[in-house]
């Protein structure tokens, strides 16, 4: 599903230069739910906006599904986050202003649903994670555990077959983590390919395949 052959990744600060990764080099497979640790800097989240497709690497090939994505364009990496990948973010990163249903609503929107398949499709995603009844709350109605559910629903409107997580449970308590994390593994049972950052053991444990980073480099990655 995912396949990195040497990516580099270098950023450029006047004469100053930061290399974030140094020639990485990793597989993982369809289906398969894998976490990234390592300490500050380095490298996760460099690591994850590639494999999202929210940055590009300096030097390096890039495969989603079989399809070198490293040299696409702006817009042909828009097009594949939309379709492709889910992301899941540490502070949820839903539009402040829009209800529950607005939010999941919105990349079915961007990809060009007709009114009838959004509805159904917000409809089955709110019953999914369990707030149908929250569906016209905005965020700051909603406790940081329900805001999750919500962005994990809206990562999921266009049943992308990658899930990014980056420290999904970063701002919960226990109970709520161990909510997502049970509908994260829900998800990976179904036949999605689930991606985590999360500095915490107990949230790892939760994966198949830890893949360690230190300096911009795989320190360890088991075999799946």
């Amino acid at each position: 599903m995912i396949e990195f052959r040497g990516i580099r990744k270098v950023y450029r600060m006047g004469s100053q230069a930061l290399e974030a990764l140094r020639g990485i080099s990793l597989d993982i497979a369809r289906g398969e739910f894998v976490s990234i640790m390592g300490p500050s800097g380095s490298g996760k989240s460099t690591l994850m906006n590639i494999i999202g497709c929210l940055d590009t690497p300096t030097e390096g090939e890039y495969y989603l599904e079989g399809h070198n994505v490293a040299g696409l364009t702006f817009d042909q990496l828009a097009s594949i986050r939309n379709s492709k990948i889910g992301f899941v973010f540490q502070n949820f990163n839903l539009l402040p202003y829009a209800t529950a249903w607005e939010n999941i609503e919105l990349p079915l929107l961007f990809n060009g649903k007709k009114g009838k398949q959004r509805r159904e499709r917000v409809a089955e995603l709110l019953n999914a994670v369990g707030l149908m009844n929250w569906k016209e709350h905005r965020p700051s109605e909603l406790s940081g555990g329900e805001q999750q559910r919500i962005a994990l629903a809206r990562a999921l409107a266009n049943d992308p077959p990658v899930i990014l997580a980056d420290e999904p449970t970063g701002n919960l308590d226990s109970h709520s983590g161990e909510e997502i994390m049970n509908l994260l593994g829900g998800l990976w049972k179904e036949g999605h390919t689930i991606v985590m950052v999360t500095h915490d053991d107990r949230i790892a444990a939760h994966s198949q395949r830890i893949i360690r980073l230190f300096d911009g480099q795989v320190a360890e990655s088991p075999a799946a």
